[in-house]
């Protein structure tokens, strides 16, 4: 009887071990995803400034057929 409740308290013991190890897991894992989303968002604004800079160059290209007015 007392053999079982040690092998009882072993498991409660490993169960706690386990439940602290996943916590811990668990934080690291939110922290990892706040940055990555930190990053997500930081280059996503990076992309939509790179696009309105090819936009304003590409406003500024005179159009094919304006050119081929001009020279004819």
């Amino acid at each position: 009887m007392i053999s079982e409740f040690h092998q009882l308290s072993e498991k409660i013991e490993q169960l706690a071990e386990l439940a602290k190890s996943l916590r811990r897991e668990n934080a690291e894992l939110r922290a990892s995803l706040a940055s990555a989303t930190a990053e997500n968002a930081d280059l996503a604004k990076r992309i939509e400034e790179a696009y309105q800079r090819v936009s304003a160059l590409l406003e500024q290209i005179p159009a094919a057929d304006e050119a081929n007015e001009e020279t004819a």
